[in-house]
């Protein structure tokens, strides 16, 4: 039986919006019905998210980005995270997550879902570990029912994918702890999920619980990315064996949800040196049934604090073009602190040329028009088809503001090389006199 049959949400949306996102994505409708049953593509949308405009990720349709938003406990600014999901949308971002840790975020995540037809994903297990860190509690003090509760409510609220972390075991734990990373478990859910572990004894909820989730995600078209909570958290930790550990217990996983009629994405690495980045998508990829990969940058250096978007860039194009399907943006804040809105620009902008720079090296044909329709109308001097063409018209504005009755930019002005061979004579700007090639 073909996903379609199982999910019913999720036939219900492709039926309504085959040829919408035929057309979005330069394929046919068959050919995205023929990934979605694969599980090489899922389709972003919960049905109770209203208005949602639903996304595709997965080869091969374009490669999409994906932007944090969310308080922090000690930045609460409901206002300034509003403003980022508006810009979200306005700065090219296909989806975006809510990684809020303080505050009503019940409240916080409606107030969202209300605001953008984006595609919405959450980490359930923030909502539950901060409830009792309210109380004076330990955030590992939750309880499995407390986090199939919490997986339910934010389904039925409309959230369209989660990361769930069930593929890290007690096993995984303990090789990441002892063995000789240099920066252990970085990821936050994972964390808490390995405390969990250690203080009851036991293996991790999620995956011991992992078909009740199921039923929940199935009945509201849920996508779950299976999260990577053992990711490397610096070059020096990738490809250990307890990364690879966890990779492989996600796609049993992945194999499992697609039997059920759930759609699941992969999240993948953090931090990993250039030379590494092929090796650790393609090798994600396999043994996770290419399923869609969900990418941290790859981070390619550890030593940007303050441009870790670039670093993220570099990564991000290179994992593209070797297989990845959605990064997820790095910020000029990782690693220092949260993010504002200028710093959400800057991210979402460095992933889009990132996913641009590999589409267009896989000679796919809407990013290689692009580069060539930019290169045209540079070559004629056209200002007006140059900021359309670029990923951030905005910026072209404003650096261009101040001479822009000129044709030449500011940089070369009567020393423009286009010119210099394409026009008979110009202008000499010092004297006024024609001069004649």
């Amino acid at each position: 039986m073909s996903i379609f049959s199982k999910n019913a949400a999720l036939a219900a949306i492709f039926r309504a919006n085959a040829s919408q996102l035929a057309a979005a994505e330069g394929l046919t409708p068959e050919t995205i019905e023929a990934g979605v049953a694969a599980g090489t593509m899922v389709i972003l949308a919960n049905p109770a998210h209203k208005d949602v405009t639903p996304t595709i990720i997965g080869q091969p349709a374009k490669v999409k980005v994906n932007a944090n938003i969310g308080t922090s406990m000690f930045v609460t600014d409901l206002s300034m995270e509003m403003e980022k999901v508006r810009l979200c949308k306005t700065a090219g971002a296909h989806a975006l997550m809510d990684l809020s840790t303080a505050g009503d975020l019940h409240a916080i995540r409606g107030d969202i879902l209300a605001a953008t037809d984006l595609p919405l994903g959450t980490v359930p297990l923030y909502g539950v570990a901060q409830r009792h860190i309210a109380k004076g509690g330990d955030p590992s003090d939750f309880t499995v029912a407390e986090i199939l509760a919490e997986i339910a409510r934010q389904a039925e609220q409309g959230v369209d994918f989660m990361t769930l972390h069930c593929g890290i075991t007690r096993r995984g734990v303990e090789l990441a702890s002892e063995g000789g990373r240099v920066t252990g478990i970085v990821s936050r859910g994972g964390s808490i999920l390995g405390r969990w572990m250690r203080r009851h004894g036991e293996e991790n909820p999620f995956l011991t619980h992992y078909d009740d989730i199921l039923d929940i995600c199935l009945a509201h078209n849920v996508t779950i990315s299976l999260g990577d909570g053992l990711r490397p958290g610096c070059g020096a930790d990738a490809g250990d064996g307890a990364q690879w550990e966890e990779v492989i217990n996600l796609g049993r996983l992945a194999a499992r949800a697609m039997e059920r009629g759930v759609q699941t994405m992969i999240e993948g690495p953090g931090h990993v040196p250039l030379h590494l980045v092929q090796g650790q998508i393609q090798g994600i990829k396999r043994l996770t049934h290419g399923a869609p990969l969900y990418v941290l940058g790859p981070l390619t250096t550890d030593c940007a604090p303050g441009y870790d978007h670039i670093a993220g860039a570099i990564g991000g194009a290179l994992a593209a073009y070797f297989g990845a399907d959605f990064l997820c943006y790095l910020t000029p804040a990782e690693h220092l602190t949260l993010p504002n809105v200028e710093d959400v620009r800057a991210g979402i902008k460095a992933s889009l040329i990132a996913a641009q720079s590999a589409e267009t090296a896989l000679g796919r044909p809407h990013a290689a028009g692009r580069d060539l329709a930019m290169s045209q109308a540079r070559a004629d001097l056209d200002w007006e088809a140059m900021t359309e063409l670029s990923l951030d018209p905005d910026m072209v504005r404003a650096r261009r503001a101040k001479h822009s009755q000129e044709k030449e930019c500011a940089m070369c002005g009567a020393m423009c090389a286009m010119r210099m061979m394409s026009v008979e004579s110009f202008e000499c700007p010092t004297t006024g006199e024609a001069k004649t090639k």
